[in-house]
């Protein structure tokens, strides 16, 4: 990478300086208090991004909800989704969330907008700071809650147009997941920057299953990027999603200025001192949960793991007596048939 910024300043003027921001955190005592508040490495990150001298991962939710949003900027989303799924799709406009369906256990998202399409297909766009754990099971069980979602839609529309519904009226439902630490199982797959699953016959015979599922592990797509650089768009969008390093969106401006406007109205934000802070103490917030979170998964497989390997340990001693008692049993029979000759031999 030839380019070498030490800022965005040259592509944003409306940037401001370290010492500006500063001056305007210290004129407000609220102001003051909050980032006071944040440890030394928080600080010096915020006023590393509001400055331009670093650049900010699109995937926290306060910046991901307000430059893609999805009633203010449809077509950035729409965008986004057709160099996903390799067709032109347009973004209709956002559904509500079903507060249900995650409400009943200890989340990772970060980000969960679902929105439907111009052709009536529901797209969820899901964000995971660390990936699950089981995410093929936790997809499947939120894919047929989405169906669901999507067939009762139907239901209703025909009901109140007074149609008669019919399944192949049912449109698709797509979930998109970016994580931004994938767990494992996506690591055995280093050159695949995008799964996508859908059922498929064994037969050959096709059938028009709604389900889609795709997962897109951005820190995969990290190291590609370092090694090979911006490449196409799927490329430049996870370079928009994904990275923090300044030179790289120099690089990605400079090669897709269609990105300079989102980037922008982030700047543009960032004049808000005083919103731009409260954003930043949200995702400081989920930062700290999350990273709780992912300690209880990992101290519960390591628990699972103890727990299996004790079994294991049990089971081989189990046998090892039951082999100890078939011997002493063995070694019984035969010094009984050995008394039984001494007797004989006696007589």
């Amino acid at each position: 990478m030839q380019s070498n910024y030490s800022s965005l300043k040259p592509f944003f003027p409306v940037i401001r300086t370290r010492e500006e921001i500063l001056v305007e955190i210290g004129k407000s005592p609220e102001l003051s208090l909050t980032f006071d508040s944040w440890a030394s490495e928080h600080q010096d990150l915020f006023l590393d991004i509001c400055t331009g001298s670093k650049g900010v991962k699109m995937l926290y939710d306060s910046y991901f909800k307000e430059i893609l949003n999805p009633e203010t900027k449809p077509e950035r989303l729409s965008w986004l989704l057709s160099v996903i799924m390799g067709q032109k799709v347009t973004v209709k406009h956002q559904l509500a969330n079903d507060n249900n369906r995650l409400g009943d256990e200890a989340s990772l998202v970060i980000t969960d907008i679902v929105v439907e399409l111009e052709d009536g297909t529901i797209a969820n766009i899901e964000v995971q700071k660390i990936g699950y754990r089981f995410a093929g099971e936790r997809a499947s069980c939120y894919m047929a809650d989405l169906l669901m979602r999507q067939y009762k839609r139907i239901k209703t529309k025909c009901k109140e147009y007074n149609k008669k519904f019919n399944y192949k009226d049912v449109p698709p439902v797509y979930t998109i997941v970016f994580m931004e630490s994938s767990p494992l199982e996506f690591k055995n797959y280093p050159n695949i920057l995008m799964h996508t699953f859908k059922h498929k016959s064994d037969s050959g015979l096709t059938l028009n299953m709604l389900e889609n599922c795709i997962f897109i592990p951005i820190d995969i797509f990290m190291d590609k990027l370092h090694n090979e650089g911006i490449d196409n768009e799927f490329d430049a969008w996870l370079t928009f999603l994904g990275c923090d390093d300044i030179n790289y969106i120099g690089k990605l401006i400079e090669k897709y200025p269609s990105f300079t406007p989102m980037y922008q109205d982030l700047y543009d934000m960032c004049l808000n001192v005083e919103e731009v802070m409260k954003m930043f103490s949200k995702e400081l917030q989920e930062l700290d949960q999350n990273t709780v979170i992912y300690m209880i998964d990992e101290l519960q497989d390591q628990l699972d793991n103890a727990n299996a390997t004790i079994s294991e340990k049990d089971a081989q001693l189990s046998q090892k007596d039951a082999t100890i008692s078939q011997k002493d049993s063995t070694i019984a029979d035969l010094q009984a048939k050995i008394k039984e000759l001494e007797a004989q031999i006696s007589h």
